[in-house]
């Protein structure tokens, strides 16, 4: 086993401290990753704070991560020692049920194993990548391109599949209006993907702050939602609205902007429910559904497809001894547009 250093929260309202964490011996089929950059994540925050159920502290959070294949097991035929490589969101599944064998892993029957806050196959805990090193089967590990530097690569692994995910699922693309609900870490990138997907991309966020990188991003529009005029100014406009925001919203509201056969994605996990009145869907027979991350394939599809349209995020590099300034700058919205440690601080 090999003891590497990370950083831990013991309590929902603990600071980040130094840290040392076990990574077991490799198997057959497990490659050793170098980790390099981890970005932080809104969903480490709210599982750091203990905000989407019980916590089993210490933890390590960190589930946007790119490295470097530095050990590879027996049996391992995708990698090699120096492959430039990502983790996501989940670490293992079971493989066997229906959507594992169709490769949707992340919505495995059994239930994936994610890549901190889960139990993986031999009953221990998983910690994340706020650590200088992990050990992943090599089926959930992804080739990160050589035209995408490691720093930026390091939120595709999250905010990159969980925005990509669903705007291929339903079909972004030339002749679709697609709204992006939020400019943070998840919306940015939705607007890069969608534009270059060949979708009209219109931002709806709180104010117009953000305006100029929104229009430099790709979208065409940008709106408002703060000014009640704009929801009836675009009453009908959208066939899909992707919502990235995790916060309580008027969600009918959004709904309104749907046009006939219309969809709203939620992509955002708000910690408390949200409200819907029916009469807003069945009106006009619109749809409103949610989406986690991708699969392994798509996930390397998602990079490939940003290696190709030069689609990176944009980011702001951090010291380990920065996560808890970093957290509260996230909450405060106050980052453009996502965060990402250099785990050689750690």
């Amino acid at each position: 086993m090999l003891t590497v250093k990370a950083r831990a929260v013991d309590g929902p309202d603990k600071a980040f401290r130094e840290a040392e964490i076990i990574r077991r011996d490799l198997d057959a089929q497990d490659v050793l990753i170098e980790i390099k950059f981890a970005g932080i994540c809104h969903s480490d925050i709210h599982t750091a704070h203990g905000e989407w159920g019980p916590v089993n502290y210490p933890l390590v959070p960190g589930h946007e991560i790119a490295g470097i294949v530095t050990e590879v097991g027996a049996e391992v035929t995708k990698y090699k020692v120096g492959d430039r490589v990502g983790v996501g969101c989940m670490v293992d599944s079971c493989g066997e049920c229906v959507n594992c064998q169709k490769g949707e892993e992340q919505y495995c029957l059994n239930g994936n194993v994610p890549t901190y806050a889960g139990v993986d196959k031999y009953g221990e805990p998983t910690q994340g990548g706020y650590s200088t090193h992990i050990v992943v089967t090599e089926d959930f590990v992804v080739q990160i391109p050589d035209g995408i530097e490691l720093d930026a690569a390091a939120p595709l692994l999250c905010a990159g599949i969980t925005t990509y995910s669903p705007l291929n699922h339903w079909g972004a693309g030339p002749g679709k209006k697609v709204a992006v609900v939020g400019m943070g870490g998840l919306g940015h990138v939705a607007v890069k993907i969608a534009a270059a997907m060949g979708a009209d991309v219109t931002v709806l966020s709180q104010s117009l702050s953000k305006k100029e990188d929104g229009l430099e991003f790709g979208a065409k529009d940008y709106y408002a939602t703060s000014d009640p005029e704009t929801f009836e100014k675009l009453a009908g406009n959208f066939d899909l609205i992707i919502n990235t925001v995790s916060a309580k919203i008027d969600i009918d509201a959004y709904f309104s902007l749907l046009s006939l056969d219309g969809t709203l994605v939620n992509v955002g996990a708000p910690p408390e429910p949200l409200e819907v009145n029916v009469f807003s869907l069945i009106g006009h027979r619109r749809s409103f559904a949610g989406s986690m991350i991708g699969g392994i394939r798509e996930t390397q599809e998602m990079l490939n497809f940003c290696a190709e349209h030069s689609i990176v995020p944009k980011i702001e590099v951090i010291s380990a001894d920065q996560i808890d300034e970093a957290y509260e700058r996230v909450l405060a919205s106050d980052v453009k547009y996502r965060f990402v440690i250099d785990t050689s601080t750690i």
